[in-house]
């Protein structure tokens, strides 16, 4: 039986006890969407050296395990057109609904937060009908 199922597991146990820890010692949702926008547009300058701490260990630790722990295949596209296209819908998406999937889908759910939940909802659906449309009807991926 295949096992790399493990890894969404692990990967998943992990973010939600950032999420947990990060609510518990600041008082504030972890949104990676919120902590990169407060970077960006300079709102979150009273904290702004946890947000890039944050940003860091988002980037950093991964590059770290790419070196002791072997990647399993995620089956992304070669077309990097697709990819460039898929990161700003998300981009434009987490503005739309004020969150990204850490926010709404892990710390919104979990606080039982009706905004949360209905945002995970419709996000879901939404990649539902991208990979139907894309990849299905337009063979693009």
């Amino acid at each position: 039986m295949d096992i790399d199922w493990i890894y969404g597991l692990i990967g998943g146990a992990l973010i939600g006890t950032g999420g947990a820890v990060y609510l518990l010692g600041n008082g504030r949702i972890m949104g990676a969407s919120g902590i990169i926008g407060g970077v960006v547009d300079g709102s979150g300058r009273s904290n702004m050296a946890e947000r890039v701490l944050f940003l860091a260990g988002m980037v950093l630790v991964p590059l770290l395990l790419s070196f002791t722990v072997q990647r399993p295949d995620t089956h992304v596209t070669s077309n990097v057109w697709a990819l460039v296209a898929a990161g700003l819908l998300v981009g434009v998406g987490t503005r739309i609904a004020n969150g990204c999937t850490s926010g709404h889908g892990v710390c919104g759910i979990s606080r039982l937060s009706l905004r949360g939940i209905v945002a995970t909802v419709f996000y879901i659906l939404a990649g539902g009908l991208s990979i139907v449309f894309f990849r299905h009807i337009l063979g693009w991926i």
